[in-house]
């Protein structure tokens, strides 16, 4: 029998923006990743007499995870059941988002996570670090059957700068202090199911497609060529390999014309950009705050939301006020 740990466990989980390599993960490529502080999902769970999921607050995600945490609690079960435990999910999750929805930011893999951690430490039945990422992506592939790819659940449990290759198997926490300042734009009124989009490319990469498979090893290799700038201090090489991820993305991807409006106008002002994920954000390098500040002031007509990026570890406290009941 699992020891039990205590009767409420919560669990915050950052945002992650891709770098350069996305979306190659599915395909045996590499990507470079970070996960992001300011914007997280948080989970609270108590034991309870029976399964309740509520949103607390007006957050990005209100009432809008219930799907996503529910199949978060059937897999977790199955995960108790396949190490011979019986679990029975008595119990009431509250959970709150300040990612922004479907635009590219790991907002619904965050919530899983967090949801996940939170019910290994309430149940006392752990979940490896190593297994981890696995789990928070059958839950989605497999329990719900969206089109997702791995590196989400990896850099979101690892923290930080992350670098992962694929093909070799083989992921590494990088020294994040290595990035140049980043800023993070997205447009709140423009998302983007990141399923639907990868669907498309995955049935054309597996009838052969010659143009996505040769885009996803390009990515690849631009991931590579990212992480050798950052540890040679180049950030101009890192910038190049920023911009070409997205040049690439653009020739097998459809692309929402809202969204390229944002690349367009960082490149406009000397800002390098690229898509954080399947659409909806994008980030860029902060060379120069009068430029940054033009950019917000250029977008904010067209509802886009524009800020500086804070970079994170896989933990995150959850804020303050968190813990108290919703009024009814």
């Amino acid at each position: 029998m699992p020891a039990r740990c205590s009767m409420q466990a919560d669990a915050g989980v950052p945002a992650r923006a891709g770098l350069v390599g996305h979306p190659s993960d599915g395909y045996g490529g590499a990507t470079l990743s970070v996960t992001l502080g300011n914007f997280a999902a948080y989970v609270e769970c108590r034991e309870a007499e029976s399964l309740l999921i509520e949103p607390v607050g007006e957050d990005e995600w209100h009432e809008g995870a219930e799907p996503l945490i529910a199949a978060s609690v059937r897999r977790f079960c199955r995960h108790c059941a396949q190490g011979g435990v019986h679990y029975e999910p008595r119990v009431h999750i509250r959970y709150r988002s300040r990612i922004p929805r479907e635009v590219g930011l790991a907002g619904s893999s965050a919530l899983v996570i967090a949801t996940l951690r939170a019910l290994a430490q309430l149940s006392g039945v752990p979940i490896a670090r190593a297994e981890l990422p696995a789990i928070a992506l059958a839950v989605e592939t497999e329990e719900l059957g969206i089109a997702a790819g791995p590196q989400d659940r990896i850099v979101q449990t690892l923290g930080g700068l992350v670098f992962m290759d694929f093909k070799r198997g083989c992921h590494e926490r990088l020294d994040a202090t290595m990035l140049p300042e980043l800023f993070v734009a997205w447009h709140a009124q423009a998302p983007t199911a990141s399923g639907a989009a990868h669907a498309v490319v995955r049935e054309r990469h597996a009838s052969g497609d010659a143009l996505v498979a040769g885009a996803m090893r390009t990515l690849a290799g631009l991931a590579h060529d990212a992480r050798a700038a950052l540890e040679r201090g180049d950030h101009d090489g890192f910038a190049d390999a920023l911009e070409a991820g997205f040049d690439v993305r653009a020739r097998i991807f459809e692309l929402d014309p809202r969204h390229t409006l944002m690349i367009d106008a960082a490149r406009a002002l000397g800002l390098p950009a690229t898509y954080t994920g399947s659409g909806g954000a994008v980030v860029g390098i902060a060379r120069d705050s009068a430029a940054v500040a033009a950019l917000a002031e250029r977008l904010e007509p067209a509802g886009v939301k524009l800020a500086h990026a804070t970079m994170a570890h896989c933990g995150i406290s959850p804020p303050s006020g968190f813990a108290v009941r919703r009024a009814r």
